[in-house]
């Protein structure tokens, strides 16, 4: 069965453009011009992303992140708003990506399918999560790369960890600060940042050029599996 979509933008050239897009990959793609019109769209049956633009003629994108997530669909932002402080807001609201106008399709099908993979939940728990020639077992707490075992340090493994219940998705600085260190401590980027840097020295192949932990200047960082 084809994935339901719904593109919310008030643009009828970018509706256009993404549909073709989804029509060629074999996704079920429905348009709305509004936010309530997307809100609308997104509670029908066999919704299962939403495609959401931030500058909608009624509301901000921004309010509807919220209310879509709570049922239960992934949201993509897709904007042309490319302030740090936006993608932060939106992917702190839990928005499962932000891709930024004029954007390539075929990394936008990837995005989509990376988000449609985290909210299927192939990613559970008890899963291990595979990056590249890393392996996280979540459930047994351990870390193999080249079926070798990485030791890591707590913090350093409470980080990746989190990466890894989120696969694909750009987590927040203070989302990850949140998960490892604890609300008193979301603004200490340097603490992330020393552990991101562990991590990278222990998983990369090349930790200057790090291609399973990325980071989303002035936003955060994000597992690629």
């Amino acid at each position: 069965m084809s994935h339901g979509i719904v593109i919310v933008d008030d643009e009828p050239a970018i509706r256009r453009l993404v549909r073709a897009a989804l029509d060629r990959a074999g996704y079920a793609a429905s348009e709305a011009a509004t936010g309530a019109e997307g809100v609308t769209a997104a509670r029908r049956e066999g919704c299962e992303l939403v495609l959401l633009d931030l500058g909608l003629p009624d509301r901000d994108g921004l309010e509807l992140v919220p209310l879509i997530k709570a049922m239960d669909r992934a949201v993509i932002v897709l904007t042309a708003r490319d302030a740090t402080a936006e993608k932060v807001a939106a992917l702190d609201l839990g928005a499962d990506d932000y891709v930024v106008k004029p954007f390539d399709s075929e990394e936008l099908l990837a995005r989509i399918r990376a988000a449609l993979r985290h909210r299927a939940g192939t990613a559970g728990a008890s899963a291990a999560v595979v990056a590249g020639a890393v392996s996280i077992d979540l459930a047994a707490r351990r870390v193999l790369r080249a079926g070798e075992e990485v030791k890591l340090t707590r913090k350093e493994y409470a980080v990746l960890a989190e990466l890894a219940r989120h696969p694909d998705r750009v987590l927040t600085h203070a989302h990850l600060l949140r998960a490892a260190w604890g609300e008193a401590h979301v603004d200490d980027i340097e603490y992330l940042r020393v552990a991101m840097r562990g991590l990278r020295l222990k998983l990369e192949d090349d930790p200057a050029a790090p291609r399973l932990l990325r980071n989303e200047p002035g936003v955060g960082y994000r597992l690629v599996v």
